[in-house]
């Protein structure tokens, strides 16, 4: 009777260590393959993504990070230059400043028969807006008689106060905007930035509102004031006028640089008065205003002659 067992005789004990070591490297060299394999991948992988990354950064570098251009027109002392004549409010014109150029300083009236009035303002600053609700329509009726010129200089202090929108930087943008393309409309641009205020950290003016508000000011040329705007064309321009206001003399003054906003000279004498009383303002313009008047006109007295001898 037949068991039903193999013909084959049984392996012997040799015969089993070496299969069992035949069938251990077979494993260990497929296990070398598939963690060649993974390597590779995995080298490959993080070469497609650190070159990703690098891409991503460059793009992001090259849309935010834009070269200086050229600076408005008709500020070529970093603010732009108001006078009047019955009634009529005229901008003073000069070329654009090439990009990493020196501002020119504005020559005042030494007469003492105007006051030179010279603001450093941030559109978003609350004391900015303050001393324009208060001084705005003085200012406005001294410039359009004569009896004052306005030099106003927009600068960018505030530009991390609005929730991420930069709305500091940008109605500065915007001021410089009208300032180079539609200058005749600055001063009602000016005083619509103020009067339509945001409050610091909200998110500021959108700048469709920005458009709306230059729009609303009758400038020429609205389409390219609008591109202007979108484009913060004058971004570069408004963060040296910034760091020049900061760290540069005020010309005219005594002043080594402005220490906040508002900066308010008048005849390059720096107003420390109440921001909420008109009065007291337009008394400081009179004082500031005689005094130079009293500086032009007086003249030294004449040396006596020496007597003769006898």
């Amino acid at each position: 009777m037949s068991n039903g067992g193999s013909n084959q005789p049984r392996p012997t004990r040799n015969e089993q260590r070496e299969a069992a070591r035949e069938k251990a490297r077979v494993l260990r060299e497929g296990q070398k393959k598939r963690e060649r394999r993974n390597k590779v991948l995995l080298q490959g992988g993080v070469i497609v993504a650190v070159v990703a990354i690098a891409a991503l950064i460059g793009g992001l570098i090259f849309n935010n990070i834009k070269p200086d251009g050229p600076g408005p027109a008709n500020m070529a002392s970093d603010g732009i230059v108001l006078t009047g004549v019955d009634g009529v409010v005229t901008p003073t014109e000069t070329p654009a400043l090439a990009a990493g150029a020196t501002p020119t300083p504005t020559v005042p009236d030494d007469s003492g028969t105007v006051a030179n009035i010279v603001t450093y303002v941030d559109y978003l600053c609350p004391y900015c807006g303050d001393f324009e609700t208060t001084n705005a329509d003085s200012i406005r009726t001294m410039v359009e008689s004569g009896a004052a010129t306005l030099e106003v200089h927009p600068i960018a202090l505030l530009t991390n106060k609005s929730a991420g929108t930069q709305y500091s930087l940008r109605a500065a943008n915007a001021a410089a905007c009208v300032a180079d393309t539609s200058p005749e409309s600055f001063f009602d641009f000016n005083a619509l930035l103020f009067e339509n205020q945001p409050e610091e950290t909200s998110v500021g003016l959108s700048n469709g509102e920005l458009k709306s508000l230059a729009e609303q000011a009758g400038v020429s040329s609205l389409s390219s004031i609008e591109q202007c705007i979108d484009d913060t064309r004058f971004k570069a321009w408004v963060e040296d006028a910034t760091t020049r206001a900061l760290t540069e003399p005020v010309p005219n003054s005594d002043l080594a640089s402005i220490t906040g906003t508002p900066t308010v000279l008048v005849n390059g004498k720096q107003y420390g008065g109440s921001l909420t009383d008109p009065a007291e303002f337009q008394s400081f313009v009179l004082q500031a205003t005689g005094e130079t008047f009293s500086e032009s006109n007086s003249t030294p007295s004449p040396s006596p002659s020496p007597s003769p001898a006898p």
